[in-house]
């Protein structure tokens, strides 16, 4: 179930901050300080759109991983070792921009099997070394199909904040809201190789809406 705070047009957390620039910008308004009232409407403006958190038509397709994140695909990598997966995987990374929705949705439907949190450093987001040095969030979902997922939220060099609302043990849908990341980052993908990758590196993807890779038949 998705938490309420993440079922309004704008990300519940966000509210309060949009509200007190709302306050500011008026009160300076008032007062005659036009040109502090225009910066701070246009600061809580940014902030509004950072948070926003639109609709999704979510595809119905068992057999679909999706995007677990607005963005750009930027780095498909096949045969790719990542601890705790006894054989080799498909990495799919995607970055996502200051001016990206950054609510992360769920790539497929199952029972969540691991969800475990990693300090690190704050590397670029794009850069390669990222995927292993840096902060993050990692979660595993087991399907129905006896399949198993791998996917990461990643912090970048602006990105310090990294939220989750799932726990191991929650059963999730595809495409349902499960956490976001504050500014710019990126949002990784272990996928097992029997899998069909139908993006490009440098395709731009929308979280819980495209369809990045397929089970083969």
């Amino acid at each position: 179930m998705e938490p309420k705070s993440l079922q309004m047009p704008i990300v519940g957390e966000a509210i309060p901050l949009v509200l007190v620039g709302l306050f500011v910008s008026v009160a300076s308004f008032l007062m005659g300080w036009k040109v502090p009232s225009g910066l701070v409407f246009l600061l809580t403006v940014g902030v509004a759109l950072f948070f926003r958190n639109p609709r999704r038509c979510i595809p119905q397709d068992k057999e679909a991983i999706l995007s677990p994140a607005d963005g750009k695909v930027m780095r498909i990598e096949r045969s790719f070792s990542e601890p705790g997966f006894a054989e080799k995987v498909t990495l799919l990374s995607i970055f996502l921009s200051l001016a990206n929705v950054h609510v992360n949705r769920l790539p497929v439907s199952g029972r969540v099997k691991e969800v475990r949190y990693r300090k690190g450093k704050f590397r670029f987001a794009f850069d390669p070394k990222a995927v292993g040095e840096n902060e993050r969030n990692f979660l595993r979902v087991a399907m129905e199909n006896g399949k198993e997922i791998g996917f990461a939220q990643v912090a970048g060099f602006i990105a310090r904040r990294i939220r989750c609302f799932i726990k191991p043990g929650d059963p999730v849908c595809a495409g349902e809201r499960f956490g976001l990341i504050r500014f710019g980052s990126r949002a990784d993908l272990f996928l097992p190789e029997s899998v069909e990758v139908l993006v490009r590196e440098g395709e731009k993807v929308r979280g819980g809406e495209t369809i990045l890779a397929r089970f083969k038949s």
